[in-house]
């Protein structure tokens, strides 16, 4: 029992080393990295119908003989004969596609808002789409709300969003996922997730064993439920678990105005399904990739891949790193 409690000891020294230097390294590489930051973002936009047509092109430049090539140089060559043309977009509806990979923060919501706002200057109502291609697995509800709300954005403003989910669509991934018109999912993508869960290690029976007192003080009676350090108490995880029931039902109220047709009570479960699964339940409207969809799209529609690019640099990206771990310990939310 003394050997596992010294490890214990040694590894909260460790960790305690690791996180120390952490910081030192974070706080000198933003110190190099301060007044480098203009001009490093920047809105890109890349037409997909033509990324199509380099793969055809490359394609049967490979599968096509030297003589048969001969054969179409003199064909368009010899008098009269039509010269291949581009065809015009200008009166074809338009598709804009964004992608959103989520982390635990949703820290993408930075970009997606700027990509929102970029299309909402050029998107012609009830003509024009957006494709949004979501990966998440959730997490912070906060975060995850503000993302649902920019894709409600495009909503108010008269687009039609398709959501398109490859891999996995859960918890605020899902969230995400509903608040487009309508949700695509390939056959063995990860949906669903309708729940809430907190979660933390509470040491302070340790720390009484070793006479380590823990105060916490607050003004406020529920300013703290659990804690870390501290003893928790019945109210307060009466109250934390009042607290979850209450953002439960604000997801379920959610997905009743933007998907009138789930079945709540059998979906809100917290389980998961597959995407096959998921289309029974009325969770998914097709089964599809995202690739196929696109393509799919391109024969009739303009498609404009939008992107935000703001480059970080290393300070704030371990930073970023550093605050998302104490964040999750101390909060406990996966």
């Amino acid at each position: 029992m003394d050997a596992i409690q010294g490890y214990l000891l040694f590894l909260a020294k460790a960790v305690t080393v690791v996180v120390a230097a952490l910081f030192l390294v974070a706080g000198l590489a933003g110190a190099a990295g301060g007044g480098r930051g203009a001009g490093q973002e920047r809105l890109v936009v890349r037409r997909v119908n033509d990324r199509y047509r380099d793969f055809e092109r490359t394609l049967r430049r490979r599968m096509t003989s030297p003589g048969g090539w001969r054969q179409r140089l003199r064909a368009l060559r010899a008098p009269g004969a039509a010269r291949p043309r581009r065809p015009a977009g200008g009166g074809r509806p338009r598709i804009f596609v964004l992608r959103f990979h989520g982390d635990l923060r949703a820290t993408q919501v930075e970009s997606l808002r700027e990509e929102v706002t970029a299309v909402l200057t050029q998107a012609r109502r009830d003509l024009d789409r957006v494709v949004l291609l979501l990966e998440s697995g959730g997490d912070m509800i906060p975060h995850y709300g503000l993302a649902a709300a920019q894709i409600q954005r495009l909503r108010e403003a008269g687009l039609h969003v398709t959501v398109t989910v490859d891999r996995i669509a859960a918890s605020g991934g899902y969230l995400m996922a509903a608040a487009g018109h309508r949700i695509v999912a390939a056959p063995f993508a990860v949906v669903g997730s309708i729940g809430v869960v907190a979660q933390l290690p509470n040491l302070h029976r340790w720390l009484k064993r070793r006479d380590v007192d823990m105060e916490v003080l607050t003004a406020g009676e529920y300013k703290r439920t659990l804690t870390l350090l501290g003893r928790n108490t019945p109210e307060g995880r009466a109250k934390l678990q009042e607290e979850l029931e209450q953002a439960h039902r604000l997801f379920k109220d959610f997905l009743a105005r933007n998907r009138p047709g789930l079945d709540l009570e059998r979906v809100s479960t917290g389980e998961y399904w597959y995407g096959e699964q998921a289309v029974t339940l009325g969770l998914v409207d097709e089964l599809a990739t995202s690739d196929g969809l696109l393509c799919d799209l391109a024969a009739e529609h303009d498609l404009y891949e939008v992107t935000w690019q703001q480059r970080q640099h290393l300070g704030r990206r371990l930073g970023g790193t550093i605050g998302r771990i104490l964040e999750r310990i101390g909060a406990g939310y996966p």
